[in-house]
């Protein structure tokens, strides 16, 4: 064998590697497309989340977005139209199965979210979704212990009545629902009305 070639049986062998290393079959192509393709209808769906655009939320999952697709936060559309405050648009999501109790990367959900702004009408919406009470936010708190804080007491009142959340739930901070109602509000009206439902729902006035 001369020096430097190659006997011809090695030659060919050589080339056909070579020839399955450089040029991908057309099913690994169509699979990277349809992959690019999903991350753009995503991308649809969730600024149609977040505009509450529920037209366009219905035409993205039909053309086959995840419901539960994340952005860049790690929120999934049914959290982006939360921030958004578009009800309409929790409920399209929801209705079409997202799942309520997915935490994006501050640990938020929609009703972990809804309970600590006061959005009424998305709570609502989560728990009817089937939205987990115990799940805790980065603070190591439920839904209840900012509400009760931040004087929601319609929040208050639905959690209480319509979950089985933990009146008593001491967050990462040492805190109860009912020591935040006292202790970081301002004392008014809505405080106090949080206060005598936390006391008539269980809260135990011995933890601090």
């Amino acid at each position: 064998i001369a020096k430097g070639r190659l006997p011809r049986r090695a030659a060919l062998a050589w080339l056909l590697a070579l020839s399955v290393l450089s040029v991908r079959p057309a099913t690994a192509i169509a699979q990277e497309r349809d992959r690019d393709r999903l991350r753009a209808v995503d991308r649809e769906l969730l600024d149609a989340a977040e505009r509450g655009d529920v037209a366009a939320i219905s035409a993205a999952l039909a053309r086959g977005a995840a419901v539960d697709a994340r952005d860049a936060r790690g929120r999934t559309p049914a959290m982006a139209a939360t921030h958004a405050r578009q009800p309409a648009a929790v409920a399209a999501l929801f209705s079409a199965g997202a799942n309520v109790n997915l935490r994006d990367d501050r640990l938020d959900n929609p009703f972990l979210y809804a309970g600590a702004e006061g959005l009424l009408d998305i709570l609502r919406l989560a728990i009817a979704a089937g939205a987990d009470p115990r799940i805790t936010n980065r603070f190591g708190g439920t839904a209840l212990i900012p509400a009760a804080e931040r004087g929601h007491v319609e929040v208050v009142r639905e959690l209480l009545t319509r979950t089985k959340v933990d009146v008593n739930h001491v967050n990462n901070l040492g805190w109860t629902a009912l020591l935040e109602a006292i202790v970081l509000s301002d004392g008014g009206p809505r405080h106090q009305r949080i206060v005598e439902l936390l006391l008539a729902h269980g809260a135990d006035v011995n933890i601090a």
